[in-house]
This record gives structure tokens, C-alpha cells and sequence, in this order.
């Protein structure tokens, strides 16, 4: 059974691998790799005790493609890895999305390039999480930045990743992944369950209403789909067609941006300031910090990175004199909100940049703030 209502002290991965239970996970596949190991390891013991399948495979590429397929018979299916491994999985990543597969992959990042800094977190993969894969299509992106984070945030990346039929990622880092903090453990959680075609129906396997999501037709359940990740028709079948391809790409994208509003997580304090930060993941704990010491100093924490949290960062732009973007990478979200800030009259936007497996300080974060960028790496 999933973690009763209560008070824990967890380590962040173990935290995952509990909301991933609660969520409803029954399958996971994966392959060893620091520093997201502790996931595997936490499911290959407690998912047999909730009657699941925990699979050791040989490697990456094979630990999503199995996840994939364990998805297509209905079943809730999650991998975890880091870095090199998440390289690993791009092209299957892209076919989900193309196959319409709903399945959860966890990040926990470390430096790179490469094998870069195993043990040392990092922020590199942000921009890797939402372009990994070639052509178009939305994924979507979760941040945790506490042991909280890592439990609430796997539910709601399997939510959403069951509601919009879309590969969703959670991207935590090494510092997140191996803290030990409190978690609660509420009563009630809410799960959501894919939607389930039941008729017998063959020739329209991929058949959409206003939502823009098909329901699922389950293998080994009576009912017939071809499923490729070449264009197609809603049948399922390979079509070159620039007609069906405009439409199965748009939607593909659609039926994430349509629904940015309810995806985007994020969090405001001191909402009158006039200057913000924005930040995520392990660099937010520390702009909490100087944001709760200080209310001249607004914060934007978020916890949404793709879909593009537009609305919340258009919010702080129009009374912002300064923004102030935090990342453990040399700017990739950074240059998101630029374009998005200028627009709406913020030009003033400047990245706090720290690689090398360091992590922001709030009294570094003071400094960078009253104009000595000499922390920063500019």
C-alpha cells in the first residue's frame, strides 16, 4: 500500500519512488545510474510489495522502450535516470510523444556534458528535456525543489501525464535527489486514470474529440490499433499526407499549450515587489531565502518549466524594474524569460549563472542582487 497519511523523513529520490506508488506505478524499468540509483533501488523492494514489476534492463534505451510498451497495456510505467542516460532515451522520448504513450521519465541531473560530474548536481538538461528529440511536440516538464516537491510533483507528472496521453519529465538534480527532509503525507490524493476506449471499434484508433486527447484503446484488452511513429491517421497508419501530418503535429502540440494554464505550477512571493527572482529546482530554496528576509525582493518559483509558465512570467515582467534569473546551467531558461520580459517592458533581466556542481547562496544571491557580479559566472 502507498505511504499512509503521516509525517516522514525521506531522502528525495526515496520520496520519488513513494509518490510514483501513490500515483498508481506499477511498472518500472531502468538502468543503475548516479545520482537517481536510489529510485531504482527504493522500487525494486517496494513495488513487488504492491503486486508491480521492477526490470533491471541492460540499459537505457532499452529501459524506455519497455516502459513504452508496458505503458500500451494500460498500465501506469516510469523510468529514472540522469545525464547520459537521458541522452540515451531522446529518440524514444520523441516516439512516445508521436505514439501518443503516456509514461513518466525522471531526471536527476548531474553536470555535463558527457559523463561530466556523476555525483554533483546541475541544471543542464532543461533545454535537452523540451528539444531532445527532432520535429515538433510539446512534452512536459516538472521541477522539485524540496523532498515535498520530489512526492507532490511525481503525482502530478503522472496526472498529467495520463490526462494528456504526452511523455511527462521530472527534473530533479543530485541535490534534491540525495536531501533528506519532511515529507506529509496527505489523506486524500487525487489520481488521475487515463480514459480507456471500451467499444471494439478498429479503423479509428487514435480518434479525438474537443480535448484534442484520444482514449486509450489497451492492448490485450480486445480492441485493434496500429500504433507507429510515422505520420498517421487516426487509424494508426502511415500516411504522407501533408494534410494528415499538419494535423497530427498541431494536435500533438494543442493539447499541451491549450491547457498551459492548468499545467503551469509555480509559486509568487511578495507579489508587489519591484524587483524578482526568478528561479527552480535547488536554486529556489536558497531565492526563498533572501526573498523571505527581505519583501523588496520578489520571487517566482517554478515548478512548471515546460509548457513555458508565459503568464506568471508576464505578471512579474509589467511591474518589474529588475529581474534576476537563477540557474545552475550558463543560461537556458534565462533566455526564455528575456524574450518574454522585454516584451512586456522588463529589460533589465540578468542571469546569475553557477556550474561546476555548486549551489546558489542566499548571501551570493544578496551580493548579485546589490550589483557584484563577480559571483556569477556572466
Amino acid at each position: 500500500m502507498r505511504l499512509p497519511e503521516g509525517t516522514y523523513f525521506l531522502q528525495g529520490n526515496e520520496a520519488c519512488a513513494e509518490g510514483a506508488i501513490a500515483a498508481g506505478l506499477k511498472f518500472f524499468a531502468g538502468y543503475p545510474i548516479t545520482p537517481s540509483t536510489e529510485i531504482a533501488e527504493t522500487l525494486a523492494t517496494r513495488l513487488p510489495e504492491e503486486n508491480g514489476v521492477f526490470i533491471q534492463m541492460e540499459d537505457e534505451i532499452a529501459s524506455i522502450s519497455a516502459v513504452i510498451g508496458a505503458s500500451w497495456t494500460g498500465t501506469k510505467a516510469m523510468t529514472a535516470t540522469s545525464g547520459p542516460g537521458f541522452s540515451l532515451m531522446q529518440e524514444s522520448i520523441g516516439y512516445a510523444a508521436m505514439t501518443e504513450t503516456p509514461l513518466v521519465i525522471v531526471n536527476v541531473m548531474r553536470g555535463g556534458p558527457s559523463t561530466g560530474l556523476p555525483t554533483l548536481p546541475s541544471q543542464g538538461d532543461v533545454m535537452q528535456s523540451r528539444f531532445g528529440s527532432h520535429g515538433d511536440y510539446e512534452i512536459i516538464a516538472l521541477i522539485p525543489s524540496t523532498v515535498q516537491d520530489m512526492f507532490d510533483l511525481t503525482i502530478h507528472a503522472f496526472n498529467f501525464s495520463e490526462r494528456f496521453r504526452v511523455p511527462t519529465i521530472l527534473l530533479s538534480d543530485a541535490e534534491i535527489g540525495h536531501m533528506r527532509g519532511k515529507l506529509k503525507v496527505p489523506n486524500h490524493i487525487e489520481i488521475f486514470d487515463r480514459k480507456v476506449r471500451t467499444d471494439k471499434v478498429w479503423h479509428d484508433g487514435f480518434a479525438y474529440d474537443e480535448t484534442l486527447v484520444p482514449k486509450f484503446p489497451v492492448f490485450g484488452k480486445g480492441f485493434r490499433v496500429h500504433v507507429t511513429g510515422l505520420s498517421h491517421d487516426i487509424a494508426g497508419y502511415p500516411r504522407n499526407d501533408p494534410d494528415v501530418h499538419t494535423e497530427l503535429v498541431t494536435r500533438l502540440s494543442e493539447k499541451i499549450i491549450k491547457n498551459r494554464k492548468e499545467i503551469c505550477i509555480y509559486e509568487i512571493l511578495n507579489e508587489d515587489a519591484e524587483r524578482f527572482i526568478i528561479s527552480y529546482g535547488s536554486p529556489a530554496l536558497a531565492a526563498r531565502e533572501v526573498a523571505r528576509s527581505d519583501d523588496s525582493i520578489g520571487l517566482l518559483h517554478l515548478k512548471t518549466l515546460w509548457p513555458t509558465p508565459v503568464e506568471a512570467i508576464k505578471e512579474i515582467s509589467e511591474k518589474s524594474s529588475q529581474i534576476f534569473v537563477l540557474e545552475m546551467n550558463l543560461g537556458q531558461v534565462f533566455r526564455e524569460v528575456q524574450k518574454i520580459a522585454c516584451l512586456e517592458g522588463c529589460k533589465d533581466v540578468r542571469l546569475f549563472s553557477k556550474i561546476g556542481g555548486e549551489v546558489h547562496k542566499p548571501d551570493e544571491i544578496v551580493k548579485f542582487i546589490e550589483g557584484d557580479h563577480d559571483v556569477a559566472i556572466l
